[in-house]
């Protein structure tokens, strides 16, 4: 029985029983005056099932119950639940829930067509910068499922099977003309990093910030600024696509740069440039970084999508390729910059294009500094792979 919002539609009256609770706890923590008879009162109904499946579907998404919530979770929906104490506490009630609807539930129809479950929106529930980070370089000793050849490594969470020496001696047909080549863009835009020294923002949630020195939109400034000074044409666009509403990102961003490669025809490489999260269940952040000429240096990392889900994306090998030939040269150049590749099930609207790559730069636990150098190292590098596919 999937929690999902485009998937089983739950009995009226318990859905309108879990809206009035997650209305209860709002109107509690607005206007009661008694701040510790507030917070028992939200303790009290984190324990409720029905409010807990509610937010659950609203944090989480499509949520399977085979054997029990926990199982049915994946690595990230168990991340996001352990981050958060309020969904949490109500587990067991859940289960226990599902198992007793389970006699009264009429089976779902099955789906016509497949529909596409979007990537990962949910911002932490904690507003607290993290206390306790780790630095890590990250490889592929560090777990996953890995297809590789010639030192390049694919974390592969696909059905697929990926052929890595194949994909390399795949020649890359892009072909780089007049007007603008390269559209910078960020999904995630309000990501941030972990303050540090000066580089101190306003947040707007945990690790995030509309600040434009201190988010993404900073990263893909510097990145910009290395390819424009090897000649390249670019155009960014600095919306904040997850503020002030962080999910359905995907989808505002996708008719952001589907109205750039209407307006510049030219625009055949698209990055969608974010940040990644690690955050264990005790809470530890782990930044990912390595050393480069003596300075701490935020990893990079290449995240591809793909047809998995059955939604149309014929050409997403394509995309896979180009990312391959660009680690080799991130390898050449400096052999742990580059995290190993990943590839997903979602399309990360990748199917726009046959020269679209999500890039991470660093994680929340890098500091902007540590980032900034990473971003630029990266763009040196592509940007000089860029520059040899021009036409003239």
């Amino acid at each position: 029985m999937p929690l999902n919002e485009n998937g089983t539609r739950r009995n009226a009256a318990r859905r309108g029983a879990a809206l009035l609770m997650a209305g209860a706890a709002l109107w509690v923590v607005s206007f009661t005056t008694d701040p510790a008879g507030a917070i028992r009162t939200i303790r009290e109904l984190g324990e409720s099932p029905a409010f807990v499946t509610q937010l659950l579907e609203a944090e989480l998404g499509a949520v399977e119950d085979g054997d029990g919530l926990m199982a049915a979770l994946t690595a990230w929906q168990k991340s996001v639940l352990n981050q958060s104490a309020l969904l949490s506490a109500g587990v067991e009630g859940v289960e226990a829930l599902w198992a007793t609807q389970e006699q009264d539930q009429e089976p779902e129809p099955a789906a016509t067509a497949p529909v596409e479950t979007p990537p990962p929106e949910t911002a932490p529930a904690e507003t607290l910068p993290p206390v306790n980070v780790v630095e890590r370089t990250l490889t592929a000793h560090d777990g996953g499922n890995y297809a590789s050849a010639d030192d390049i490594h694919i974390n592969n969470t696909t059905s697929k099977t990926l052929d890595v020496a194949a994909l390399l001696q795949q020649s890359i047909d892009i072909q780089l003309g007049e007007g603008p080549q390269i559209l910078i863009m960020h999904t995630h835009g309000s990501e941030a990093y972990t303050m540090d020294g000066t580089d101190l923002y306003e947040p707007s949630d945990n690790s995030r910030t509309t600040d434009e020195q201190f988010n993404m939109i900073r990263i893909g400034e510097e990145m910009k600024a290395e390819f424009e000074a090897l000649g390249l044409e670019v155009v960014h666009d600095t919306s904040l696509y997850d503020y002030p509403g962080y999910s359905g990102s995907y989808d505002r961003s996708k008719a952001g740069v589907e109205a750039y490669l209407s307006q510049y025809p030219t625009i055949k490489l698209v990055l969608d440039v974010h940040r990644d999260a690690l955050i264990a269940s005790d809470g530890t952040t782990y930044k990912a970084v390595t050393e480069v000429n003596g300075e701490k240096t935020a990893q990079v990392m290449m995240v591809i999508g793909s047809n998995d889900t059955g939604l149309e994306h014929p050409n997403w090998t394509r995309n896979l390729s180009l990312a391959v030939h660009l680690q080799r040269e991130l390898n050449d150049s400096y052999p742990t910059l580059a995290r190993p590749i990943t590839l997903r099930t979602s399309r990360f609207n990748q199917q726009l294009t046959t020269g679209s790559i999500l890039v991470e730069v660093g994680t929340n636990g890098n500091t902007l500094q540590e980032a900034i150098r990473g971003a630029r190292l990266f763009a040196q590098t592509a940007g000089e792979f860029f520059v040899g596919l021009r036409t003239s």
